[in-house]
C-alpha cells in the first residue's frame, strides 16, 4: 500500500537559499536536455536528399537518439563542463531528466503535449528518489547535502511504514514535502455494500445526493476576486523583474494558492459528510473538462468538480465507501420513478412527469437517476449487456437471440 503525506517544513535561510539554487540549475539542466531533444527531432525532419524550409541544426547520421537512459549517463561528463551540477545530489539531476521524458512518453502515447522550456521561476518541485534510513528524526527531516530541516510533524507517520522518497514543493505560503510511505499491508478495494445513494454536482447548488440532501453552491474564485483583482492591478503597475514587481507577484501567487487551498480544504470535508451518509456513492462519469469548455467555463472550474471526485473515491477507499461512476448521459431527463424520458430546458429546475406525476427538485430527479443505473450495473440486470454463458442458461432461454427478446421485454 502507497500513501502520500504533505507536512508543511520550515527551512532555515541558508537551506532556502540553496534550495532556490537547486531549482535553477535543474531547470536549467531540464531545458539543456530538452534543447537536444529537439535538435536532433529537428535535425531528421526531412530527407537526407532536400534542404529543410526552416533551418535546423544538423546532426551527424549515426548520433544516436537522446534517450533517458544515454542523458542520464551524461550527467558525470557534464559536471566536469558545469561545476554548478555537483552541488545537486545526483538522483535529484536523474529524476528531473526522468520528468523530461516522462513528459516526451506521454506526448509520443497521446499525440499532444509537447514538453515546454521553463523560465525562470517555473521550476517548482525537486525529488529524493530513495533513502537508506528513516530520514525523520523527531520534528526534523534530514535530506541529503541539505541536513536537517524543521518539519510540522502534524500527522504520524503510520506504524509498519517506511518512507520510499521525498518531493520538495516551492509554493507562495512556504515550503512543502510530500512523503511517499509503503507498507506490506494491502488493503482490498471496498464492495458494493449497505445504503446506497446517488450523487449529481452543479453549479446552482454544489451536490445534491438521492436522498434529498442538497449542498449549496459555492464560490471559491469569485468570493475572493475582488481581493485578488486589486491584487493584479498593483502588479500591473510595477516596473518588471524589479523587487517591489517580485514582493507584488508573490502576493497574487499566495491568494491564489489560498483560494485553492479553501476549495480544496471544503471538498475534502464534503466527501467525508457524504461517506457519512452512505456505503455506496455512484456519481456521474462526466468529464469535466468538455464542461469547462461552454459558457460557463469559468464557473465549472472554480468549482473543480473532476478534483472533487477523485477526493472521493480517495476518501472512500479509506473509510470502507465503494464509489462508482455510472453513465451520465439523459440522467437529468429521465424520470426516476417511472423511466421515461422528460425533456427539460437548463432553466427548469422542477422536474415533472407527466406521466406518474412524479414532481421533485430537478438535481435530486438527477441523482436518483444516477443511483438507479448503479444498482442496476451490479445487479444482474444490468449485466444484460455483458453476454455471459450463465445468463443465459438460467433464464430458461437456450437460444442466445430469445434470451435478448427476454431482456429487452422486460426492460
Amino acid at each position: 500500500m502507497i500513501l502520500n503525506y504533505v507536512y508543511r517544513i520550515y527551512p532555515d535561510a541558508r537551506q532556502e537559499e540553496l534550495l532556490l539554487e537547486w531549482l535553477e540549475i535543474c531547470r536549467k539542466s531540464y531545458n539543456y536536455a530538452l534543447r537536444e531533444l529537439k535538435d536532433y527531432i529537428g535535425s531528421r525532419k526531412c530527407a537526407i536528399d532536400r534542404c529543410s524550409l526552416v533551418s535546423e541544426y544538423i546532426m551527424r547520421s549515426d548520433y544516436p537518439f537522446p534517450g533517458y537512459h544515454q542523458q542520464q549517463n551524461n550527467l558525470p561528463l557534464a559536471k566536469k563542463v558545469y561545476p554548478e551540477l555537483k552541488s545537486v545530489p545526483s538522483q535529484v539531476l536523474q529524476t528531473n531528466i526522468r520528468r523530461l521524458h516522462d513528459a516526451w512518453d506521454f506526448f509520443i502515447n497521446r499525440g499532444f503535449g509537447f514538453p515546454r522550456f521553463k523560465k525562470y521561476g517555473q521550476m517548482k518541485s525537486i525529488l529524493f528518489p530513495q533513502f537508506k534510513a528513516n530520514p525523520l528524526t523527531g520534528w526534523q527531516i534530514k535530506l541529503p547535502k541539505l541536513g536537517l530541516v524543521q518539519i510540522n510533524l502534524h500527522r504520524p507517520i503510520p506504524d509498519g511504514f517506511v518512507i520510499k522518497q521525498v518531493r520538495m514543493l516551492k509554493k507562495a505560503k512556504g515550503w512543502y514535502v510530500v512523503a511517499t510511505i509503503q507498507s506490506d499491508l494491502d488493503i482490498p478495494d471496498p464492495l458494493p455494500h449497505g445504503h446506497c445513494i446517488g450523487l449529481d454536482v452543479g453549479l446552482l447548488s454544489y451536490c445534491a445526493t438521492s436522498d434529498g440532501f442538497v449542498e449549496p453552491g459555492r464560490k471559491f474564485f469569485k468570493t475572493l476576486y475582488r481581493r485578488l483583482k486589486v491584487l493584479q492591478s498593483r502588479l500591473s503597475k510595477k516596473q518588471k523583474r524589479s523587487l517591489n514587481y517580485e514582493k507584488a507577484r508573490k502576493k497574487v501567487e499566495a491568494m491564489h494558492n489560498h483560494i485553492a487551498f479553501k476549495r480544496k480544504d471544503y471538498q475534502f470535508k464534503l466527501a467525508h459528510k457524504l461517506c457519512d451518509m452512505a456505503d455506496t456513492i455512484f456519481v456521474e462519469d462526466i468529464d469535466f473538462r468538455i464542461m469547462a469548455k461552454g459558457f460557463l467555463g469559468k464557473h465549472t472550474v472554480d468549482a473543480g468538480f473532476g478534483q472533487f471526485r477523485s477526493l472521493l473515491k480517495y476518501v472512500g477507499k479509506r473509510r470502507n465507501v465503494f464509489v462508482a461512476e455510472v453513465d451520465h448521459r439523459g440522467s437529468s431527463q429521465t424520470c426516476p420513478n417511472c423511466r421515461i424520458s422528460v425533456r427539460k430546458e437548463l432553466e427548469d429546475r422542477v422536474h415533472s412527469c407527466p406521466e406518474c406525476l412524479y414532481e421533485t427538485d430537478r438535481d435530486i430527479a438527477s441523482a436518483q437517476e444516477l443511483c438507479n443505473r448503479g444498482i442496476e450495473m451490479l445487479s444482474t440486470q444490468g449485466l444484460w449487456g455483458k453476454e455471459i454463458g450463465c445468463q443465459v442458461g438460467l433464464s430458461g432461454a437456450f437460444c442466445l437471440d430469445k434470451w435478448r427478446g427476454a431482456a429487452k421485454s422486460l426492460a
